[in-house]
């Protein structure tokens, strides 16, 4: 799967995945034309925030994305996948054709995707979660606490009733996979990687302003850190929040550790003080970078202070909020067999 598209997965479903809690998802995606150059067909799959296996339509095999992985499962696991994948790769481009159907669409580029996983979080509780996406927006939706697909627009009423359906009953046979099958594959993969998977590395943090007529603009950026989750913040008077209108994305690094930067635009007064504030699960305690002050060629350097947070201002650990990712369609429910490894739920976002 080109990894272009996982942040329009990432946008459609808020998950909060905490420290000491791990997941298990995969992302299916097909295109109804190679206008962005994407394959027509790819999958991949993640553990945490590392990506284990892939598959694309242009190559036509599943192949392992980490050194334990093609370590751990021998040819005749990829050999599976690589069937496997095939299959639905059959099924989703027919699911293209026959959503672009239910939309009244006969031409452009159209895009079905879908998301499904499994979470176990460190006091042993499990949750899954399973989503189905055309062009960008979500179609429907598992609901894991009814156990219900529920339609997010008209066109997916089809396929929901049909779904929800006693003869169908698909929500059950998921339920099946997302909280038992889904999580004992999880635990063998976090087996197989544990060394990597559970490694911390500690941020590096910089801060810098920019000044202009009637206000300043602080900066603090967060590099190389691992794992993703991270909370970055400015802080007024050593209490307050400042409030930030851009966006905290968290981006990756060619290397495999994240970035964050995060702004705040203020008006600094007399005895005012500011710092970023950081927290995250490789650090001891919050590291505090405090503002100098303004500085008129409009580039401050922070000195880094790691300070331990004095009685009043602890109680809080790292803890960090992350969006994640969620995908689309799989075989159709009435095809719904158990398969020999990591038994996706075999679903069809169209199939009705």
């Amino acid at each position: 799967m080109d990894l272009r598209l996982v942040p329009i997965l990432l946008t459609l479903w808020i998950s909060a995945v905490y420290s000491g809690s791990h997941s298990l998802r995969y992302y299916y995606t097909a295109v109804s034309d190679r206008a962005f150059g994407l394959p027509e067909f790819s999958t991949v799959g993640y553990v945490d925030d590392t990506q284990i296996e892939r598959y694309s339509s242009d190559t036509g095999r599943d192949e392992p994305a980490t050194q334990w992985m093609k370590q751990k499962e021998g040819p005749e696991y990829w050999e599976r996948e690589t069937q496997k994948s095939k299959g639905i790769e059959a099924t989703f481009k027919h699911n293209v054709k026959v959503a672009m159907d239910r939309f009244n669409q006969s031409t452009g580029t159209h895009m079905v995707q879908y998301m499904y996983g499994c979470e176990l979080g460190d006091d042993g509780s499990i949750r899954g979660y399973e989503q189905h996406v055309y062009d960008g927006r979500e179609f429907f939706a598992l609901d894991t606490e009814e156990w219900v697909y529920v339609p997010s627009v008209r066109e997916a009423q089809l396929t929901t009733q049909k779904w929800n359906s006693p003869e169908v009953n698909a929500p059950e046979r998921h339920k099946n996979y997302l909280q038992n099958i889904c999580i004992e594959w999880l635990k063998k993969y976090l087996s197989y990687g544990q060394a990597e998977l559970e490694r911390r590395v500690h941020p590096h943090v910089r801060i810098s302003d920019h000044q202009s007529d009637d206000a300043t603009e602080l900066r603090c950026q967060a590099y190389g850190f691992y794992p993703r989750e991270i909370d970055v913040k400015w802080v007024k008077n050593g209490g307050d929040e400042v409030h930030s209108e851009a966006a905290k994305e968290i981006l990756p690094n060619p290397d495999g550790s994240y970035q964050l930067r995060v702004t705040a635009e203020i008006t600094p007064n007399e005895g005012d003080s500011y710092a970023c504030h950081v927290e995250h699960s490789s650090l001891k305690e919050k590291l505090i970078v405090v503002w100098p002050g303004p500085n008129k060629d409009g580039q401050n350097m922070g000195i880094i202070i790691a300070i331990a947070v004095v009685a009043v201002l602890l109680i809080v650990a790292a803890v960090a909020g992350f969006a994640i990712y969620k995908k689309r369609a799989g075989k159709p429910v009435a095809g719904y067999t158990a398969a020999a490894n990591r038994d996706s739920p075999p679903s069809s976002i169209v199939s009705a």
